[in-house]
């Protein structure tokens, strides 16, 4: 079973924000089997972000989206409960599961290492991975994902990218969110 969201998805930011604009964003999910493949491909000044060197030895870490991460919420379609994916340039990650709407949020046991791929240059940096659903009971399960990212500027000022924004402020947990189907 191979299902894919239709081509790379473009992430726009929350509400008038020009720090924003001189890059572009563009998220793909694409479901292979029991795996779940992500690839994130950032363009535009990349110097003026705040973007942590690789890590030695990347680790399970928590915060990571008050700096820049990029991130992935996926949940079996119809249920409450749902994980939020983080991935920060610097190789650490953290995958929590949560009950419902910001609730219970806590790291998932069921994942203990998460490497993934970084490639950059002056003015692209891409991220991939490659999730495997099967501890999840979600290999076979019909998924709703959404893809999102936290860009860190050098001032310190952050920039909230999704595939869409559909309340008032920035919120990557809303299910109205989630809108790929896999």
């Amino acid at each position: 079973m191979t299902r894919s969201a239709p081509g790379p998805q473009l992430l726009v930011p929350f509400g008038d924000d020009p720090a924003a604009a001189p890059f572009r964003l563009e998220a793909t999910a694409h479901r292979q089997g029991a795996s779940l493949q992500l690839h994130y491909d950032l363009r535009g000044p990349l110097e003026t972000l705040r973007l942590p060197a690789p890590a030695q030895a990347p680790e399970r870490r928590d915060g990571l989206w008050e700096g820049t991460c990029f991130e992935a919420f996926l949940a079996e379609a119809g249920a409450e409960g749902y994980r939020e994916l983080n991935l920060s340039p610097s190789g650490h990650w953290n995958l929590y599961r949560l009950n419902g709407y910001r609730r219970g949020l806590r790291p998932d046991p069921l994942v203990e290492a998460l490497p993934f791929q970084r490639t950059e240059a002056a003015d692209h940096l891409q991220l991939e991975l490659t999730l495997d659903l099967t501890p999840f009971a979600l290999a076979q399960a019909p998924l709703e994902l959404a893809l999102t990212t936290v860009l860190q500027h050098s001032d310190g000022s952050c920039s909230f990218l999704a595939l869409t924004h559909p309340g008032a402020e920035a919120d990557f947990h809303r299910r109205d969110g989630f809108l790929l189907r896999l």
